[in-house]
């Protein structure tokens, strides 16, 4: 595993990650909302709903105030903007990074997404969604994309951990090959199932 540990007391603080997200969300604009994205059943519109959701539920797991957020699966409902999301989702965004700067966050058992889990696991898997997702974001709109290097070398190190994991398949899609001389970005974008060249048709 990349050895990331920072100043907060725990192996990464995910500050600099959903801080490169509140400005990617601050870059929509509302004609794209309903454009598409790598996620071939979200449009942006459900992609920020999905952020906003999973944004929640890892500040909760963190927390492990366990209840409604923790609870509820993924794939429960095709997810959503809510009113005032503007405002809302890099709050929440940076609730989930001050929750996970608690280095009891880290240990333990916690639950996001109806599953229980140790809270180091949790935390892989939140960095993985900001990053991946981030891609996704800017890709569908547009943007420039350059993650925090610390949650990036996470991702991709978890992302490849999985490779071999039998039940890869019920949450990341099959590999993308990449070429080897590609950058660390595009091999984590490779390994999470996605194409690293994708983009929206004109």
């Amino acid at each position: 595993m990349t050895d990331t540990t920072g100043t907060t007391g725990t192996p990464l603080d995910l500050g600099p990650q959903t801080e490169v997200l509140a400005r990617l969300v601050a870059g929509v604009t509302d004609e794209q909302l309903a454009g598409p994205t790598p996620c071939p059943e979200y449009e942006v519109r459900h992609l920020l709903g999905h952020l906003a959701g999973l944004a929640a539920a890892f500040r909760d797991a963190a927390r492990k105030d366990l209840g409604v957020t923790t609870d509820t699966s993924p794939d429960s409902a095709l997810p959503d903007i809510a009113p005032g999301w503007r405002e809302e989702l890099p709050k929440v965004l940076a609730e989930l990074a001050g929750a996970w700067r608690d280095p009891a966050a880290w240990s333990g058992m916690t639950r996001a997404g109806g599953v229980d889990l140790p809270g180091e696991i949790a935390a892989l898997v939140v960095t993985d969604e900001l990053v991946v997702h981030g891609w996704d974001l800017a890709r569908a709109t547009g943007q420039r994309y350059a993650p925090d290097p610390a949650a990036l070398g996470f991702c991709h190190d978890f992302l490849a951990a999985s490779v071999d994991d039998p039940e890869r398949g019920a949450i990341f899609g099959p590999v993308v090959s990449v070429e080897p001389e590609a950058s660390l970005l595009a091999r984590a974008v490779g390994l999470s199932g996605r194409d690293p060249g994708w983009a929206p048709m004109p």
